[in-house]
């Protein structure tokens, strides 16, 4: 069991504000396919997608990985988005993290996260689900 780091909760919202300004979708073009640390890009990666979903006023942010092949998309109403996906690796280490500020392990877990940004905060509800060969992260944002 992983321990809990109240400094991965920290970090995300610090990305989210250290990127609110910028172009999100060039931004995560780079991060999907940057090298490096693993941890900081996929807090990086997460960051540039929850903020994109955000600015596109999306019901919804998905991340998924069947076998090898990892697709990422924004949904708003009846508009489906597919925007660049995270490498195999990044993806693994995007649910650690997530698994890590949410303080689960189970295979399958839905639970709200509070996110705070500069302007006020914004309520997500996280849903993960595991199985034998695919792993999936969706994220409701509230509508409204």
């Amino acid at each position: 069991m992983q321990l809990h780091d109240p400094n991965l909760h920290l970090k995300l919202i610090e990305m989210c504000d250290c990127y609110l300004e910028t172009d999100f979708p060039t931004q995560l073009r780079q991060a999907a396919g940057e090298g490096g640390d693993l941890r900081e890009g996929a807090i990086k990666y997460l960051a540039l997608a929850l903020l994109h979903a955000l600015t596109e006023k999306a019901g919804k942010l998905t991340l998924r990985q069947k076998k090898d092949k990892v697709t990422a998309t924004i949904k708003s109403d009846a508009e489906k988005e597919t925007i660049p996906a995270p490498t195999p690796e990044l993806f693994a280490e995007i649910i650690a993290v997530v698994r890590v500020i949410l303080h689960s392990e189970a295979d399958k877990e839905k639970t709200l996260l509070v996110l705070g940004l500069r302007s006020g905060e914004v309520e997500l509800q996280v849903k993960l689900d595991r199985e034998e060969d695919k792993e999936v992260l969706r994220i409701k944002f509230p509508q409204g």
